[in-house]
């Protein structure tokens, strides 16, 4: 499955923004599908995650209550809903898919799509 991330900009604190993740290929809704973030000069972090058939889903402590992962498997899409964003949310954030037998929680993608730069302003 190849993967395009788009919808990244700049942003106030405390405002949102939406990342779309779009994938090419067959069996998009076989597999388990991430966004990740990496900041300037940190490791790549799991942001949130969401099982193949959306019923289940994980978000990092540091999102919890603020994004909301969603996918739209008839469209091949992925989205990411980011509200109340703060500075420290300030990251290139990637998509990235997984197998279908992946635990949401322990997402390691192995197929990823290019980063979309997000920065949130104070």
């Amino acid at each position: 499955v190849q993967l395009q991330a788009s919808g990244g900009g700049l942003a106030q604190a405390g405002g949102s923004l939406r990342l779309s993740c779009a994938a090419s290929g067959r069996a998009f809704s076989w597999y388990t599908m991430g966004w990740f973030r990496q900041a300037l000069g940190k490791e790549r972090e799991r942001v949130a995650a969401i099982s193949p058939d959306g019923g289940s889903t994980y978000y990092a402590d540091s999102v919890k209550g603020r994004f909301t992962i969603s996918r739209d498997n008839a469209k091949n899409m992925v989205y990411l809903q980011m509200s109340s964003l703060k500075p420290e949310d300030t990251a290139v954030y990637y998509c990235g898919a997984g197998p279908a037998t992946a635990q949401v929680r322990a997402l390691n993608p192995n197929n990823w799509g290019q980063g979309t730069q997000v920065t949130v302003s104070s």
